[in-house]
């Protein structure tokens, strides 16, 4: 396939292993990260792969909307894109708000990569068929399908909330499939099943991100989160890299990719048009395009 390829979270973890997959498939990637060093080493592994253009590396804090705004400029300043897999993630045991005062977890799971793309849709419709891949997780089980507010009723509970956001992300991806059919844009989500990453190690060892009934089974949840993390990065990517560039998806839009690389029926309450509706006014209200 070919062309420009942009990861975001991509010094590390399944980004990284993202990343690799699709230098070693002729893509020309940049990698957006926080830390100038991970760059360069994740440049450097990535070059070690790549059989086409060298990597690069580009600074940015997706936690923070001026900053997505930013990169987002500065990538469509440089041309038409064909491949943008937004994998940023992040999991909190405590309530943290962003820089804008957002709470962490829905900024960093869904309106960072809302906005990212929606800022970068003529750069994808100039590159097309071009693909948007989106990470998901099957945490959006867990999710409350409220979406009035950043922050729903109730006490901050951190797998919980990271799943609410992920299940928005992942309704908002099956909506832009279909508000993009047709424009040379295709549309994924892609579910890694679960990695031992700096993520999980970080935040699923702590009761504390479990609502209180499942505190009481936290032995028992805790060993099921450990089963579901045991894989590794790059076994996860496999998913990622199947939406993004796999042959057999040309012209296709609107799947989930499941961790087997396959397609997989989607979460039902994702594909629900109300839950789309809520989610694209939550975000647009949130993280609008031209800040305030």
């Amino acid at each position: 396939m070919g062309g420009r390829a942009v990861v975001t979270a991509g010094t590390g973890g399944i980004g990284l292993e993202t990343a690799m997959g699709l230098a070693a498939r002729g893509h020309a990637v940049t990698v957006v990260g926080r830390n100038a060093e991970r760059g360069a080493l994740a440049v450097e592994r990535i070059g070690a792969v790549a059989t086409g253009p060298r990597a690069r590396f580009v600074a940015a804090d997706l936690a923070s909307l001026d900053a997505v705004r930013g990169l987002a400029a500065r990538l469509a300043g440089e041309g038409p894109l064909d491949i943008l897999v937004n994998n940023v993630g992040a999991m909190f045991a405590d309530r943290q708000r962003t820089v804008d005062g957002i709470e962490a977890s829905f900024a960093v799971n869904h309106l960072s990569p809302y906005l990212l793309t929606e800022l970068l849709l003529e750069p994808l419709r100039a590159g097309g068929p071009s693909r948007i891949v989106n990470v998901t997780s099957g945490a959006v089980r867990t999710a409350k399908r409220s979406f009035d507010a950043v922050e729903p009723p109730g006490g901050y509970y951190g797998f919980h909330w990271y799943g609410r956001a992920k299940l928005a992300n992942l309704a908002y991806t099956l909506d832009l499939a279909e508000r993009l059919r047709g424009t040379g844009v295709s549309v994924f989500a892609a579910d890694p099943g679960g990695a031992a990453t700096e993520m999980t190690d970080g935040t699923m060892r702590s009761p504390r991100i479990v609502s209180p009934g499942l505190r009481l089974l936290w032995p028992l949840v805790r060993r099921t989160f450990e089963r579901a993390t045991s894989g590794s990065a790059s076994a996860a990517a496999r998913s990622s890299v199947f939406a993004a560039a796999d042959a057999s998806l040309d012209g296709r839009t609107g799947l989930v990719i499941g961790p087997d690389a396959r397609p997989v029926m989607p979460f039902r309450p994702a594909t629900d048009p109300r839950t789309a509706e809520a989610v694209l006014r939550l975000s647009r209200r949130s993280a609008p395009l031209v800040p305030a």
